[in-house]
């Protein structure tokens, strides 16, 4: 099925919203992203993990570094800390990006 500007249909959760964290990690290295969709960070710097990408895009995942959010590839994140054990499955839905 085309996802539009969606990369997976599905993903998971810490609660409804999916606004709790779920884990915090440290970058293992730096990253920059192709598109605004994306966060950068620079090595050793915290990630604030907010929800998994399922299915196609298992690599995938999102959340923040400072004030900034966006996706990134899991593989960069040495998790440290789980805020939650419990994950719910829900379906993504198209995100607004907002330019300022």
């Amino acid at each position: 099925p085309e996802l539009g500007r969606r990369f997976a249909e599905r993903k998971r959760c810490a609660d409804l919203e999916c606004s709790m964290l779920m884990c915090r990690g440290k970058a293992m290295r730096d990253f920059k992203g192709p598109d605004c969709r994306f966060v950068n960070f620079k090595k050793g710097e915290a990630v604030y993990v907010y929800y998994k990408l399922i299915g196609d895009s298992t690599e995938l995942w999102a959340g923040s570094v400072g004030s900034d959010f966006g996706y990134f590839p899991k593989d960069l994140l040495e998790i440290n800390h789980n805020y939650s054990n419990e994950e719910l499955e829900l379906p993504t839905d198209v995100s607004l990006i907002v330019l300022f």
